[in-house]
């Protein structure tokens, strides 16, 4: 019996020892080397730009503490810097952009348009400004609706002018004050703008080569694809495996089932 009790208070001091040694020692805290090189972050982005991003903040704030009357608020991801302006601020905000010593976007390198049909100011004009001294980017938004003009920007940035009439052209964007508001991507006659949401896919009129009157002539949109009879007869229209041609009569609906017999209806 004093063996039995000798024995497990042995034990229990070997237990004793053992958690204090696991305790007290540095190396049992350590993990072990991951064999994996992914990054764990979800959007590795935010610590990409996490530097430019905190800049960008704080010289949109500036620009808001300088124009604050043509300024309506500012918008950074990550390393982009977005400018919001209404029609009215929007020659200021560019000349400002231009010529202050703190900005010098001497460059109009793009002029883009968005719709939106659900707002009620349903375009947004957005003008894309290079400095050369900096190599920093900003964007310049504004907004219109279908009868709205936005004065045009040709007079500070002389760059824009073929890009707003691409805007013009394809949303039907007015900009009052361009020396020359026409269309420059469809052709003569053109009807409607092309990326507008509300533009139809397939438009109004196709063009085609008149072998008689030897040009091109445009005709009133004929879809005739539309009314095509697929038989299931051709390679290039198949149904289902793909082994054996699917005949027509294969498609027919089922006939419905006959009625039943006079005896079971008396059962």
């Amino acid at each position: 019996m004093s063996f039995r009790v000798a024995s497990t208070a042995r034990q229990l001091l070997r237990a004793r020892a053992g958690r204090r040694a696991f305790s007290t020692s540095p190396a049992a805290f350590k993990a072990s080397a991951s064999p994996f090189t992914e990054p764990t972050s979800p959007n590795p982005a935010i610590e990409k730009h996490a530097e430019t991003t905190e800049s960008l903040h704080t010289y949109g704030s500036y620009l808001m503490q300088c124009m604050p009357k043509f300024v309506q608020q500012f918008s950074v991801l990550r390393d982009e810097l977005t400018i919001y302006t209404a029609p009215s601020g929007l020659i200021p905000v560019l000349t400002f952009l231009r010529d202050h010593s703190q900005c010098q976007f001497k460059s109009c390198m793009d002029v883009s348009g968005a719709d939106y049909p659900e707002r009620e100011k349903r375009f947004e004009s957005v003008y894309h400004l290079l400095s050369y001294r900096s190599g920093g980017r900003i964007r310049v938004k504004t907004y219109a609706g279908e009868a709205d003009p936005i004065p045009s920007a040709v007079g500070v940035y002389p760059g824009a002018n073929w890009y707003e009439r691409e805007a013009w052209d394809m949303y039907g964007i007015f900009y009052s004050g361009h020396p020359d508001l026409r269309r420059i991507l469809t052709d003569y006659g053109f009807e409607g703008h092309p990326l507008r949401k509300d533009f139809p896919i397939s438009g109004y009129s196709e063009v085609r080569y008149d072998e008689e009157r030897k040009r091109v002539v445009y005709e009133p949109l004929q879809l005739t694809q539309a009314f095509r009879n697929f038989e299931s007869l051709s390679p290039w229209e198949q149904v289902g495996q793909g082994t054996e041609p699917a005949k027509p009569a294969e498609f027919k609906h089922l006939p419905p089932p006959p009625p039943p017999k006079e005896e079971e209806q008396k059962k």
